[in-house]
């Protein structure tokens, strides 16, 4: 019986895509789209159901064995020409009917189908996945071609560690979509498990090939075939040289027992565990000592426990601890498969982190050492961000810039390559509340005392962090986060050039958040534009460029900032940017000098007594840096206004400079608008630059390029 339900099956698979064709067009509005799919359905049942009755076939073929009575007369062509005609109508439609019947009910057990699927969801995401596979096993009698639910009960299997069948289920997704990603997905997990490594590798290859925007995802899983193969090759070399009795092998075998028994001195550990660390010279001991429960083994002793969970430490129990941490550095050396177990071990996610933070320096040291080693590759750090406590774990990190060597600047090498992992940056400002604290306070450091590298490296993090929306709003919203940036500020600038490196990055992390709408406050905004200002004097081409940039974002939200500008020289410093500077110098002076001439009337005459013939802006004007253009439009219509300045613009080809500007095609409408701006104020501070836009026809191009911006 089971075997002629699979055959039905299957043979329903192949076919349903035709089926759902041939429904779809019986319920066409068109008559001939009906009429043709009533035919090519009565041609399909009479090939393909294999349970039709023969004697009503032949009844359907010779009405006569039926109704004797009713036979035409022997001759009569015409009356059998309308029995035929009769008896194909009836056909066609008790087809037809049976169709949509069958239609019908499909639609029914759609809605059936997918009730169950979604209450197999909720089971599966309770962790009731037996109760998931029973709710995916009762919509699949409703709809038995319906793929979701095959690739959802295969995922039930698996947590249910029962991967055959869910390799099963995988196959019959494929026969229902034989593209459907998912099912390789979970076939290639599934093959993993049980070993079968180039299988698995094959399916998560084909996944690429169906969808190569999956292929970043994709590499991950197949590193991670690479590497569980390459760890079966490590342990199957590991178990032979025991089973040959090699005297490491025992040796390593032997201390693991001593080290099981219980209550010992901890000193008795401490030794066992200094010999087993010179033990593992080479990948097969390491591989041994995971085999061996050697994790297990260490890390559920009662006596290790609590010597980690004690806050202060006598010297035997310190002695302890630091030597599991460096036997933990010697097994996981070299051994992808021993930092993978390491990290997942119950223990380690809260662990790690508080040794981090210990009171005792060596274990802080060693502890910092462990981390170093587990983050070497993508892997372990991506096992570190998915399974340890990251607050608690950032708040560590940051504590040690405290360490006046090159510890510190290890620990924030460490927190940068946490930082650019995509988990981190998922995580990050879903859980910004909980750290900005410890990045407050790292502000709040005195550059002098503190190592100056490693601030610059943490508050480079925090400036890379703050691009990210999300995170930027909420650092700007805390008054105490935007203080301690002005305070960092102030003692950089009494130390001078130390501390550089901490001033350029402190002006990225002030770029960012000068972005976030609305305007910040406008206390803040003057005073960052005043210290941005007096760095304006630095010889640092790094540290110059970024201030310009801050003052270019923070200028626009306060009138109060751009007055105090003025006083400082800010116009005459700009317009020697746009002289000497480079590209990215340039693009920030030039809006800072749009900003100040939009807003301040002696900014304009300024500019217009620095830049008499205003070459400097006319040379922008032909920028192909849409921001450079734009910007230089807004500042020359801004200085228009001050009398006789278009009068300087009489001999040059400005006209046709500005008119090409508002009709080329480009991505930010600004440019094309403030170069109509600028040609209107340029026309009407001097009559005759509007003769000269009428015999350019500038009008009607003006015109059109109006209209062009409006389409959609």
């Amino acid at each position: 019986m089971a075997d002629d339900q699979e055959k039905d099956l299957q043979k329903f698979l192949k076919n349903v895509d035709e089926i759902t064709s041939l429904i779809q067009e019986m319920n066409s509005e068109d008559p001939a789209v009906r009429d043709n799919a009533v035919l090519r359905t009565e041609r399909r049942l009479l090939l393909t159901e294999e349970d039709w009755d023969e004697d009503r076939c032949r009844a359907a073929s010779d009405r006569t064995v039926i109704n004797p009575a009713h036979a035409p007369a022997e001759g009569c062509g015409s009356c059998a020409d309308n029995a035929d005609e009769v008896n194909t109508e009836a056909f066609l439609a008790s087809v037809e009917k049976d169709a949509k019947e069958r239609a019908k009910r499909r639609r029914e057990n759609r809605v059936l189908a997918d009730a169950l699927k979604e209450k197999g969801n909720e089971a599966f995401a309770r962790g009731a996945y037996e109760t998931a596979v029973l709710c995916y096993s009762e919509g699949l009698e409703k709809l038995k071609d319906m793929k979701v639910l095959y690739t959802n009960r295969a995922q039930a299997y698996m947590k249910l560690g029962d991967y055959q069948k869910a390799l099963v289920d995988c196959d019959w997704a494929l026969k229902c979509d034989e593209k459907c990603t998912k099912a390789y997905l979970h076939m290639g997990k599934a093959h993993l498990a049980l070993k079968n490594y180039g299988v698995s590798r094959e399916c998560f290859e084909k996944i690429i090939e169906i969808n190569p925007q999956l292929q970043t995802q994709m590499k991950d899983y197949l590193n991670q075939v690479d590497l569980r193969e390459k760890a079966d090759h490590q342990e199957k070399e590991a178990q032979e040289r025991l089973d040959l009795g090699r005297s490491t092998a025992v040796t390593t075998r032997s201390l693991l027992e001593t080290l099981s028994k219980p209550q010992q001195n901890p000193l008795f550990y401490a030794g066992g565990i200094e010999i087993l660390t010179e033990m593992m010279k080479d990948c097969t001991e390491r591989t041994l000592f995971r085999t061996l429960n050697g994790f297990n083994v260490i890390g559920g002793n009662e006596v290790i426990q609590r010597c980690f969970s004690t806050a202060a430490l006598d010297g035997a129990e310190e002695t302890l601890c630091v030597a599991v941490l460096r036997l933990w550095q010697a097994v996981c050396s070299e051994n992808e498969e021993n930092r993978r177990v390491l990290v997942l071990h119950p223990d380690a996610g809260r662990l790690l982190p508080s040794l981090l933070a210990s009171g005792a320096l060596s274990l802080r040291q060693q502890s910092l050492a462990l981390l170093l080693q587990l983050v070497q590759t993508g892997d372990g750090r991506s096992l570190v961000v998915s399974h340890l406590d990251l607050t608690r774990l950032l708040e560590a990190l940051v504590s040690f810039l405290d360490f006046p060597d090159k510890t510190a600047t290890s620990a924030m090498g460490l927190l940068t390559d946490l930082a650019l992992e995509e988990r981190f940056q998922v995580w990050f400002p879903a859980h910004l509340a909980g750290v900005l604290p410890a990045f407050t306070g790292v502000l709040r450091r005195d550059p002098k005392v503190t190592n100056t590298s490693a601030l610059s490296q943490c508050v480079a993090v925090m400036g890379n962090l703050s691009a990210d929306a999300a995170t930027r709003r909420q650092m700007s919203a805390s008054e105490e986060f935007g203080g301690a940036c002005l305070d960092l500020m102030a003692r950089c600038e009494e130390d001078g050039d130390p501390s550089r490196d901490v001033v350029y990055a402190l002006l990225g992390l002030l770029m960012n958040l000068c972005l976030q709408p609305p305007p910040l406050a406008e206390v803040w905004a003057v005073e960052v534009s005043r210290r941005c200002m007096s760095l304006l004097s630095s010889r640092d081409g790094g540290v110059l460029t970024r201030a310009a940039g801050v003052l270019s974002r923070t200028l626009p939200s306060s009138q109060k900032a751009v007055e105090e500008a003025m006083r400082t020289g800010v116009v005459k410093k700009m317009m020697k940017f746009l002289k000497t500077g480079g590209q990215t110098a340039s693009r920030y002076a030039v809006k800072t000098l749009a900003v100040c001439t939009n807003s301040n009337h002696e900014a304009r005459e300024e500019v217009v007594r620095l830049d008499k013939k205003f070459s400097v802006l006319r040379a922008l004007l032909s920028s192909e840096d849409e921001s450079l253009a734009g910007n230089a439009a807004l500042c020359l219509g801004s200085c228009m206004e001050v009398p006789q300045a278009a009068a300087a613009l009489l001999r040059t080809d400005i006209v046709q400079v500005l008119l090409r500007l508002a009709a080329r095609d480009a991505q930010k409408s600004a440019v094309q608008l403030n170069a109509g701006i600028a040609l209107g104020k340029l026309c009407t501070a001097e009559p005759r630059f509007a003769a000269q836009l009428r015999e350019l026809q500038g009008f009607e191009i003006l015109s059109s390029a109006a209209r062009r911006s409006q389409d959609p």
